[in-house]
C-alpha cells in the first residue's frame, strides 16, 4: 500500500472515534468552540443519516437548514423532501429538475418541512483541516454507520 495513502487510512478509525464521542448539539447551539473545518453527522437519535464535511463548520451546518436555502446549500433536506413526496429520480429534463421542484408548491411545503427536521437533528462533529483526509473520513464514517442519505453516485 502507498505509504502516504496508509498514513491518511490509520488515521480514520481514530477520527471517526472521536466524531462519535462529540456530544450532539443542534443547529440553534452549536458551541462556540467548534471547529472551523471537518466532518460533521446528522442523526436522530441512535439513527445516523448524513456525513458531510466542510472547511467553514458553523455557516455549513446552518445552510442545511435554514429557510431560504435552497437545494443547493440544502441537499441533506432536499433528498429528504424528495423521499416525502415520492419524487426521487433526478432528472435533467426541465420538467423535474431540481429548480421546478423547488417552485413546486407541493414539493417547497416537503422542503421546508425537511428544513425544520434537520434543524431538529442532533450534529456531531469533529475537526479536520486536510482536505483528502476530511474526504476519507466522509465516507469511512457513512460505510461504518450506513448512512443512508449519502449518495456517492456520479451525476
Amino acid at each position: 500500500m502507498n505509504k502516504r495513502f496508509k498514513s491518511y487510512v490509520e488515521l480514520l478509525e481514530p477520527l471517526f472515534q472521536q466524531l462519535m464521542r462529540t456530544p450532539a448539539a443542534r443547529v440553534a447551539s452549536l458551541p462556540a468552540d467548534m471547529p472551523r473545518a471537518g466532518v460533521y453527522l446528522f442523526s436522530e437519535g441512535s439513527r445516523h443519516l448524513y456525513v458531510g464535511r466542510t472547511n467553514r463548520m458553523r455557516a455549513r451546518l446552518q445552510e442545511h437548514c435554514r429557510a431560504g436555502s435552497t437545494h443547493n446549500s440544502a441537499p441533506f433536506a432536499f433528498t429528504l423532501a424528495r423521499e416525502a413526496t415520492g419524487r426521487s429520480a433526478a432528472t435533467y429534463a426541465a420538467e423535474g429538475s431540481r429548480q421546478s421542484l423547488e417552485r413546486d408548491p407541493e414539493f417547497r411545503t416537503a422542503f421546508e418541512r425537511a428544513k425544520a427536521r434537520v434543524r431538529r437533528m442532533d450534529i456531531r462533529f469533529v475537526q479536520e483541516g486536510d482536505p483528502t483526509r476530511q474526504a476519507l473520513l466522509e465516507l469511512y464514517a457513512a460505510i461504518a454507520l450506513g448512512t443512508r442519505y449519502n449518495d456517492f453516485d456520479t451525476h
